[in-house]
């Protein structure tokens, strides 16, 4: 069966307001649930792609310089950014024989590390690239259970976990994933509250969004995990006349990511994850995030597996998709960091 279905929408300004349904009681204890969750000590690196055979890759995470890459069997390896020699950036590094090479003086840097220079515990799941960053600190503002002022005083990291918290995914080999990265300047709570936001879809994304209606939400209170998601039936436009009709779920695995499934509708079993990782602050002082945005495509028509074919092509596009809903997105986070940091 075709899954396009024509649509039938009234002008923007036309549609029904859902502010009266967009309690910011739910939506901040939604939030406040989400940050109480364990992460073990995991962030979101980059995506998997992003570290290639043979180059190094670096980014800076929760304030700490870090430089990542893949030895000769293709494994994944995390160490600190700076040469342990005389501090020489390392995110530019060859890498030979499975090791970093610094570029001021050759100290070669594998997987077993130096004195004063060890290796951090990483993760590779196919999709994305993880890293454990453990000890005080690793807990940032932004990232544990939200203030009253808005501004969170650090404190002990979560118990350190042996892999990351991941949500629901089809299985990788009858799927196409592609990720995307854009950065606020924000924190990653405000990245969150803007998933945890499912009623502003057909407003503020009309180019993407329609017919969008919160079936049920989770409540103001407490409430089991089962129970903590969002379902929302909503309606994904293709050009402006056509759509495709979904029912999807929205939940968080860990206190820095929300998880899109579809679970009804064509493509069911896809998912969107999106991921919210510290960076350092910016020259000032106003935090930086970056929104790393995992979607992992998937469809039983037997035409999907010509799709895969070409994944190559299509990814791109995805990402290029991901991206345009995240300019807008970025500066729902970054307004909403201003408005509960102004006092």
């Amino acid at each position: 069966m075709n899954p396009l279905r024509r649509l039938r929408r009234p002008a923007w300004a036309d549609q029904q307001s859902s502010w009266l349904d967009a309690k910011p009681a739910v939506i901040n204890a939604a939030l406040r649930r989400a940050l109480a969750r364990p992460s073990g000590g995991w962030f979101v690196l980059a995506g998997s792609r992003e570290i290639r055979p043979g180059r190094a890759f670096g980014r800076v995470v929760a304030n700490r310089e870090l430089v990542a890459w893949r030895d000769d069997a293709g494994a994944l390896h995390v160490g600190p950014g700076a040469c342990p020699h005389l501090g020489a950036a390392l995110c530019d590094a060859p890498v030979h024989d499975g090791r970093l090479v610094c570029r001021w003086h050759g100290l070669a840097l594998g997987p077993e590390g130096q004195p004063g220079w060890r290796t951090l515990p990483a993760h590779d799941d196919g999709v994305l690239a993880w890293v454990r960053l453990d000890g005080p600190g690793a807990r940032l503002p932004g990232v544990g259970a939200p203030s009253d002022s808005g501004s969170d005083t650090a404190t002990d990291s979560d118990p350190p976990l042996d892999a990351p918290v991941l949500g629901p995914r089809p299985p990788a080999e009858r799927s196409i994933a592609a990720v995307a990265t854009s950065i606020g300047r924000c924190e990653p709570e405000d990245v969150i509250a803007n998933r945890l936001d499912p009623w502003h879809g057909a407003w503020f994304h009309p180019y993407s969004f329609a017919a969008l209606r919160v079936i049920s939400a989770p409540s103001a209170r407490d409430c089991p995990p089962a129970q903590d998601r969002f379902l929302v039936e909503v309606t994904y436009t293709v050009g402006r006349r056509f759509g495709i009709p979904v029912l999807a779920e929205f939940s968080c695995p860990d206190p820095r990511t929300i998880t899109m499934e579809i679970v009804d509708g064509e493509g069911t079993g896809s998912v969107v994850e999106t991921h919210a990782t510290p960076l350092r602050p910016g020259p000032d002082g106003r935090p930086c995030t970056a929104v790393i945005e995992a979607t992992v495509a998937h469809s039983d028509r037997p035409g999907f597996g010509y799709a895969r074919r070409v994944a190559g092509a299509l990814r791109p596009l995805m990402e290029i998709a991901a991206k345009r809903l995240w300019r807008d997105d970025i500066a729902y986070a970054e307004r909403r960091y201003e408005v509960r940091t102004r006092h």
